[in-house]
């Protein structure tokens, strides 16, 4: 990469980080196609591929102000989406043992072991997916999941409306349905 381009990259972060939208368009621009492809070489799923690019993005933006680049910015978007990657593969593991545990316990194989190892790895990738939730979400999230409070209840305790607590949850479910797949379903059925 010349240092033209580096430096203007550095000069297109500097903006995003200082909510220049445009900024942002231009980074999503000129990178975006290049990441799809990239991730689309790693996990062969185009589907799968768009959602890891889009979530980078959107992550991007959410945290733009956080973000601390020491390296090039196109390396650091390359290291964002390869850890993204990764987890998903992490997850998708966890689930397909999960998966597998179950279809062998319906078969009548009963070993509380492993069922208690099994849980409790798919729980801890739920609370990380919860934890990684913007805050209000998460609040709202959590009292609803967790507390097990109505949304009116919700509504009251945060001073918001109950079309805001609904809201907040319905994206909350949407940002993790696709990434921890039908078992975070299953399992917020199984623990009420």
């Amino acid at each position: 990469m010349s240092s033209i381009s580096h430096d203007a990259d550095v000069e297109l972060f500097a903006r995003l980080q200082q909510d220049d939208h445009a900024a942002y368009t231009e980074i999503y621009g000129k990178y975006s196609r290049l990441l799809f492809t990239h991730a689309y070489k790693k996990v062969g799923d185009r589907e799968l591929s768009r959602d890891l690019v889009q979530d980078l993005f959107t992550a991007l933006w959410v945290k733009r102000q956080e973000i601390i680049i020491k390296t090039v910015p196109s390396a650091y978007l390359y290291t964002a989406l390869r850890n993204r990657i990764l987890d998903h593969i992490a997850r998708q593991n966890v689930s397909l043992g999960y998966a597998a545990y179950l279809e062998n316990y319906t078969l009548g194989t009963n070993d509380l072991t492993d069922h208690l190892i099994r849980h409790k790895q798919l729980m801890q990738l739920i609370e990380q997916e919860i934890a990684a939730l913007p805050e209000k979400m998460r609040q709202v999230f959590e009292l609803s999941r967790k507390e097990h409070l109505s949304h009116k209840e919700i509504a009251v305790e945060l001073g918001i409306s109950e079309q805001t607590v609904r809201k907040q949850i319905q994206n909350a479910l949407k940002i993790m349905r696709p990434r921890l797949g039908v078992l975070f379903v299953l399992i917020f059925l199984f623990e009420k």
